[in-house]
C-alpha cells in the first residue's frame, strides 16, 4: 500500500515573495538539497542518458566484432553493457517524467533503491570492461592474432564501457552523497 503522506515525486517549491528588509531562505527545511545530478533534475537526465548512450555504443560495438563467440568474457561484456542500458534508460524515462511534472525525487526510499542499483551496475560494468581489456591485452599482445581492425574494435568498445561505467560511478556517487546529507 502506498503512503499517501509521503508521495515519491515532490511538487517543486516556488520561493516566497520576497519582503523588503527579511532575508529570503532559499530552500525549505526538512527537504534534501538539489544536487546537480541527482534524480529528477536536469543534471541527472544527462548523466542517465550519457550512460545509455555509452553503454549501448560499446555493446554494439563489441557485438559487431563476431568474436564474441571465441570468449566468454566478452559475452558477459555484452550482457552486462546491456544490463546497463537498460537501467540507465530506465531511469532516464522517470528523471524526464519528473522533470515534465516539475517535481524532484526526494523520497530517501527511493533514492536508496536508485543508489542501490547505480553501485550495483557500476560495478558490473566496471568488471566486464576490465576483463574485456585483459583479453585485448592478451588477444592483440600475446597471441598476435588481431585480425583486421578486431582489437581496435575490441578497444573502441571498452573505452565506451569504461566511459559508462564513469557516468554511472559519478550517479551512485551523488545519490548516496543525497542520502548521507539527510
Amino acid at each position: 500500500m502506498v503512503n499517501a503522506t509521503c508521495p515519491s515525486v515532490h511538487p517543486v517549491e516556488a520561493p516566497p515573495p520576497q519582503t523588503h528588509g527579511e532575508p529570503q531562505n532559499p530552500m525549505p527545511q526538512g527537504r534534501m538539497n538539489d544536487i546537480p545530478g541527482m534524480p529528477g533534475t536536469r543534471g541527472g537526465l544527462t548523466l542517465r542518458l550519457n550512460q545509455f548512450v555509452f553503454a549501448l555504443v560499446a555493446g554494439c560495438v563489441m557485438a559487431s566484432t563476431h568474436a564474441t563467440s571465441t570468449y566468454t568474457i566478452l559475452r558477459y561484456f555484452v550482457n552486462a553493457v546491456s544490463l546497463q542500458c537498460l537501467w540507465s534508460l530506465s531511469l532516464a524515462f522517470v528523471d524526464l517524467y519528473a522533470i515534465l511534472v516539475k517535481r524532484r525525487l526526494r523520497n530517501p526510499k527511493v533514492v536508496s533503491v536508485f543508489a542501490v542499483g547505480d553501485g550495483i551496475s557500476s560495478t558490473i560494468t566496471f568488471a566486464a570492461a576490465s576483463a574485456s581489456a585483459g583479453i585485448s591485452v592478451l588477444d592483440s599482445n600475446d597471441f598476435h592474432s588481431c585480425i583486421r581492425d578486431r582489437c581496435t574494435r575490441y578497444q573502441a568498445s571498452i573505452a565506451m564501457a569504461f566511459l559508462s561505467w564513469f557516468a554511472v560511478s559519478s550517479s551512485f556517487v551523488l545519490n548516496f552523497w543525497t542520502l548521507a546529507s539527510k
